[in-house]
């Protein structure tokens, strides 16, 4: 095994072409504060040699020919929780992106990345900074947009007392209680508890009242106003 040099960023290199690890490679060895501790060719090898070398950094490709790149990026971060994991790969569709890092990776880059930039997204990793390719960070900022956004117009679409009736929900009152404290009949209440689910898309009080919870509309020691 390598020896490791002392304070340099430890790399493990994944890629199933020869050529494409020996480029990255070539340059990385160039870099006085990064050194390359071993090559996977897939990611069944990958997670094993990151758990034997903890390394600081693995630089993955999403194309494996045994398991994906996103599996062994899962597995590695759950073996190596100090392990940061960069993908490193010429997709950059939602089908890769989001799962890449809802399994952990760090960042992801293309391999239209320039050789600098490479090197320095690796000491970001290293400090435990996220660099994400400009396609991807823009697919990222659209996601959670379209999901604010998404939650924004559900809520908006309720009229000021279904909003009460939604706190009262969340606070776990049933109806006849919701009835008493809004002073409405309970037929009345029942007629907002279906429009509320109806509009915010849930299919039970439980799914409304959170939502209600997640979406900040109902807080800590909130009450309605009757």
């Amino acid at each position: 095994m390598q020896e490791t040099l002392e304070n340099a960023i430890t790399v493990l290199l994944v890629d199933d072409h020869r050529l494409v690890r020996q480029g990255v490679r070539v340059f990385l060895e160039l870099q006085p504060d990064i050194q390359v501790l071993e090559e996977a060719d897939n990611g069944e090898s990958a997670v094993e040699k990151a758990r034997a070398l903890q390394p600081a950094v693995v630089l993955m490709d999403m194309m494996l020919p045994d398991i994906s790149g996103i599996e062994a990026t899962r597995r590695i971060r759950q073996q190596c929780p100090r392990t940061k994991v960069i993908i490193l790969t010429s997709f950059h569709e939602d089908e890769y992106i989001f799962p890449a890092l809802r399994a952990g990776a760090l960042s992801y880059v293309l391999k239209d990345v320039g050789p600098d930039e490479l090197a320095d997204t690796i000491r970001k990793a290293a400090r435990e900074e996220s660099v994400l390719h400009p396609r991807v960070a823009a697919r990222v900022v659209q996601e959670i947009q379209g999901v604010k956004k998404e939650a924004r117009n559900l809520a908006s679409d309720l009229s000021e007392r279904e909003l009460d009736v939604l706190r009262l929900i969340a606070a776990g009152h049933s109806n006849a209680e919701i009835a008493e404290k809004l002073v409405i009949s309970e037929k009345t209440v029942k007629g907002h508890v279906s429009n509320i689910l109806g509009k915010l898309h849930t299919v039970d009080r439980t799914q409304a009242a959170v939502y209600a919870w997640e979406h900040g509309i109902v807080h800590p020691k909130q009450s309605p106003h009757p």
